[in-house]
């Protein structure tokens, strides 16, 4: 097992197998059919956004990755002041965007709203689809079973906020459910003191809760399903106020400011609004059973088909 992957106690059956209200087998056949034509166009497409330059291809993976969650069937909603890609004036550092991660949805929903370069596992880039797309976008990628590359990987993402980008980490190091949440792991806080930046902290959150969930040895095949079939699901995002890397003596307390800014919006969130199931949901078709690869298994985790990568295997993870 490698020592960077942290291990969630979340489970499809305990997390994702709550009752919701769902829509039409065709609709949701329709929204699955919709949004893998959306992904497949951006891989079509991506050439096409070379000349555009950086900012030209933010704006552009933004407005696609909001087509994305779209098609599925997914409703957006955005709290807090967003800040613009760049600020006016002479350049600086760049941001560190830390959210809590619960879904492969996470990805398409922040950058809709704060694109940036990723870090990823280095499996994604073996990915059928999504792995080209991924080295298009800049995506960096952590081997998680070399340890010792750990203060390269560190230097490549201080490196890329020295340059005034933005970069996204999901500092929890496995997705989990939206109950239940993780501790920030502080290694890559140390790029953001390196490079004299801003940490951006960002609460996630799905409504209904379990819905979008993928953990455990969930299959990306059962999840989209899921996913497709859900109604009414509404995928929110608090961007919360910034906090200078300068302001806290070491990547620990860095870590420990930033954890609690996205706790604390969870917790707000729950009780001005909180979610109650509603009564005599239809239940979302059962799947078929996949083969799937045992869950925390490093050696396991590259695939042959994108449909069966298990969640704990497939959700990017940030080492200590």
């Amino acid at each position: 097992m490698s020592a960077w992957l942290p291990t969630a106690p979340c489970t499809p059956a305990g997390c994702a197998s709550l009752r919701w209200p769902t829509v039409r087998r065709a609709t949701a056949v329709l929204r699955l059919v919709a949004g893998t034509a959306a992904v497949l166009a951006g891989v079509l497409l991506a050439p096409v956004a070379i000349p555009l330059g950086p900012t030209g291809r933010a704006r552009l993976a933004a407005l696609w990755c909001r087509t994305v969650m779209r098609a599925f069937g997914v409703r957006v909603r955005v709290t807090g002041a967003v800040p613009p890609r760049r600020l006016p004036g002479p350049p600086g550092p760049g941001t560190l965007v830390v959210p809590n991660h619960i879904s492969w949805l996470d990805v398409p929903l922040v950058a809709s709203v704060l694109p940036g370069r990723m870090l990823a596992k280095r499996e994604v880039r073996r990915w059928p689809v999504l792995g080209p797309l991924a080295r298009f976008g800049g995506t960096l990628f952590v081997d998680r079973d070399r340890l010792r590359e750990l203060p390269a990987v560190v230097g490549a993402v201080a490196g890329v906020l020295r340059r005034g980008s933005r970069v996204v980490v999901f500092p929890e190091g496995s997705t989990w459910c939206g109950r239940e949440r993780g501790r920030f792991r502080p290694a890559v806080f140390q790029a953001a003191l390196d490079a004299g930046a801003v940490v951006q902290p960002v609460h996630i959150a799905y409504r209904p809760v379990g819905a979008a969930a993928f953990v455990g040895d969930d299959a990306l095949g059962t999840s989209l399903w899921r996913v497709a079939a859900a109604a009414g699901l509404t995928a929110e995002i608090t961007v919360l106020p910034p906090i200078p890397a300068a302001a806290h003596p070491d990547r620990r307390a860095l870590a420990r400011a930033a954890q609690p800014a996205v706790g604390g919006a969870a917790a707000a969130g729950a009780t001005a609004a909180p979610h109650r199931r509603p009564p005599g949901p239809r239940v979302f078709p059962a799947q078929t059973t996949v083969d799937r690869d045992s869950a925390n298994l490093p050696s396991a985790s590259v695939h042959h088909s994108v449909s069966f990568i298990p969640a704990a295997a497939s959700s990017e993870r940030t080492p200590s």
